[in-house]
């Protein structure tokens, strides 16, 4: 039932306040429909000036940090990812997430893995919507190569094919960024190995990881270009839209730039889950869009409040995201089935999101997301580790090995805190 922490009335005599930050979403038009329409009618309808800050992605954290060192700063701030390093600084958001349950029904089971800490007990963010984790791919050279890219194994012999062929190389990350830490992550996992097992261990040390590190080295010699060493964030876009690439791992970015844009490749491209390996599909979602309230924000309850109904209206958001943010809770959004069918353009390009979920993992699987793990992926351990197997820079035992020897120590010390 919902408690009085999150019902405290708002005083009808004096306008509050509610400051909330976000990173800059990649849809323009999930931008207008937030700030200019849902954001202005909730603060009219609960006596609030609405205050919304919009920075790059790769500003917010340090932003963040910024404000922590102060104590003060936004009410609301909304991150790519959980954000379990700052549980000492946010407020037990386990009220809204039951509130969300009672109202709407069980959240997608990586949402918890995302959110709870399972030491503390402490739910450390809130996960509003997820960013689906897909391959984009050209339809008609993969038509061409005769196959599809269903599992890593066709990825690799067709994309040899692809690159030899058709002057169409597949476009994976290696680079130091977020989009390389996703993609191989969801390598990792369909080759049996990950950061840290269940129990919040170090794991990343296994005959499992050696096979995935020399599989990345086959996959980029064979089907890759090399500058897919030095990638930043935008540049598996660009490279699909550009028609430079016959496949890439991201969310719905591309597919969604090309329609909006009518490029030359946009009636090539479709839409796949991710490929199969020797111990199954699946990865980590792409993004597990996360807010967080300070415990030194001045306006903790309009905060509760705004995203109790902001979850309410998660149709209208993710319509307008054009199904970049999917729902955390299938129960905000039961007519899905229908909006993805609804758009007008080439039939069924969007039935692979009605089941995607179900293949998804948070950033810590098979543990919980935590601390150590979301340092991990700050530092880019992992994109470097393929990365210097890749470009023949280390062997496979060795670039293992090192990157074993960088993460053991962050994990003692966030088991040491008592957040692992």
């Amino acid at each position: 039932m919902f408690t009085p922490s999150l019902v405290r009335s708002q005083t009808a005599a004096k306008t509050k306040t509610l400051r909330i930050m976000r990173w800059k979403n990649f849809v323009p038009g999930f931008e207008v429909w937030f700030n200019d329409v849902f954001v202005k009618n909730w603060g009219a309808e609960n006596d609030t000036n609405v205050i919304v800050t919009n920075v790059g992605l790769g500003q917010i954290e340090q932003l963040a940090v910024d404000e922590i060192a102060r104590q003060e700063g936004h009410d609301l701030l909304l991150f790519l990812s959980p954000k379990p390093s700052f549980e000492d600084h946010t407020i037990d958001h386990r009220e809204i997430h039951e509130e969300c349950e009672r109202r709407f029904g069980k959240a997608h089971p990586f949402v918890n893995q995302s959110n709870v800490n399972p030491r503390t007990s402490v739910h450390h963010g809130f996960i509003e919507s997820f960013a689906p984790t897909l391959l984009t791919y050209r339809k008609d050279i993969w038509d061409a190569v005769g196959t599809i890219p269903d599992t890593w194994d066709n990825i690799r012999k067709a994309g040899r094919a692809a690159k030899l062929l058709h002057n169409a190389p597949v476009g994976i990350s290696l680079g130091p960024e977020h989009n390389a830490e996703h993609s191989l992550r969801a390598l990792m996992a369909t080759f049996g190995c990950s950061v840290q097992n269940e129990g919040g261990r170090p794991s990343l040390a296994s005959q499992n990881t050696l096979e995935a590190l020399k599989f990345g080295k086959a996959l980029f010699e064979e089907t890759m270009q090399a500058d897919v060493l030095n990638w930043r964030s935008t540049s598996n876009n660009l490279s699909v839209l550009a028609g430079d690439v016959s496949l890439t791992i991201d969310t719905m970015s591309i597919i969604r730039a090309a329609e909006a844009k009518t490029l030359p490749v946009e009636p090539h491209l479709a839409l796949a889950t991710l490929p199969e390996g020797p111990f199954g599909r699946g990865g980590p979602a792409y993004a597990t869009n996360t807010y967080v309230i300070w415990k030194f924000a001045q306006n903790i309850s309009g905060a509760q409040k705004f995203l109790l109904d902001y979850m309410a209206a998660f149709a209208d958001g993710i319509i307008h995201s054009g199904f970049q943010s999917m729902p955390s809770y299938p129960g905000t959004v039961p007519e899905l089935a229908d909006l993805v069918a609804a758009p007008k353009g080439r039939s069924g390009r969007y039935d692979v999101l009605l089941n995607l979920a179900d293949g998804l993992t948070n950033l810590g699987h098979p543990g919980h997301s935590n601390a150590a793990t979301d340092e991990v992926l700050n530092q880019r351990i992992i994109s470097k580790m393929f990365a210097q197997v890749a470009s023949g820079a280390a062997t496979p035992q060795n670039a293992m090995d090192h990157a074993q020897a960088e993460i053991v120590p962050i994990f003692q010390k966030w088991r040491d805190a008592g957040k692992i």
